[in-house]
């Protein structure tokens, strides 16, 4: 999943980033209530983590200002308000959630998880190319009848590529979106990892689906389908 988290404290907006990512999911911080509500409002997330006390304008009234724009991205309210009333009123800006400070970083991926499959729905959480399927949701990956166990690090690159089906996808793009990089795109690590993920794919079938883009990048599609 993509991630954004809009949380001021340093230190707690670090755990989260790096347990997140650890755990093969894309995070993506701000750390006041203007920057996550700018971010929110022009990238792809699946869902936020907004913490309630914020500097610049506040999680609720970030949360509020998406919904009136339409966007229905679920939210998760953090804080260490967590009396009944401070509940209801976070659910009534527009939360989805609502956690209280301190929280168990495996009940907050579970409630993450949660609101990513209500919101999403199957047919969000799995793409589908030829007859390679991923479910990002169970982090299942098959090719016809045959389950691929891939490293977390693959399993993202091919969530990353899978999404952009058809599409080049430049080495800038993946070392920014699966690497969090962002240094020079000549570093072989990106055609390390290709040449991996091709090899547990592709391996075998007779139909390649990862093909690379001489002097581009690289791209995934289904020859068979035009």
């Amino acid at each position: 999943m993509r991630l954004l988290i809009i949380e001021d404290d340093r230190d707690a907006a670090d755990y989260l980033v790096k347990a997140l990512r650890e755990v093969g999911h894309v995070a993506d911080h701000a750390a006041d209530g203007e920057e996550g509500l700018a971010l929110a409002g022009h990238e792809a997330y699946d869902v936020l983590i907004v913490d309630r006390m914020l500097p610049k304008r506040d999680g609720l009234s970030v949360i509020g200002a998406l919904r009136a724009k339409g966007i229905t991205v679920p939210a998760l309210i953090l804080s260490a308000l967590g009396a009944v009333d401070d509940r209801v009123k976070g659910l009534r800006a527009g939360g989805d959630d609502y956690l209280a400070k301190p929280y168990s970083f495996a009940e907050l991926l579970a409630r993450i998880e949660v609101l990513a499959r209500r919101h999403g729905g199957r047919e969000e959480t799995v793409y589908r190319v030829g007859d390679l399927e991923l479910d990002r949701l169970s982090h299942r990956v098959t090719r016809g009848k045959e389950e691929i166990a891939l490293q977390p690090r693959e399993f993202r690159l091919l969530e990353y590529l899978m999404k952009h089906a058809g599409q080049v996808v430049t080495r800038t793009m993946l070392l920014e979106n699966v690497w969090d990089y962002h240094f020079d795109p000549q570093t072989n690590v990106i055609d390390v990892h290709v040449s991996r993920l091709r090899g547990k794919i592709d391996k075998g079938f007779a139909q390649p689906l990862l093909h690379t883009v001489r002097g581009a990048g690289y791209m995934i599609r289904d020859a068979a389908s035009g």
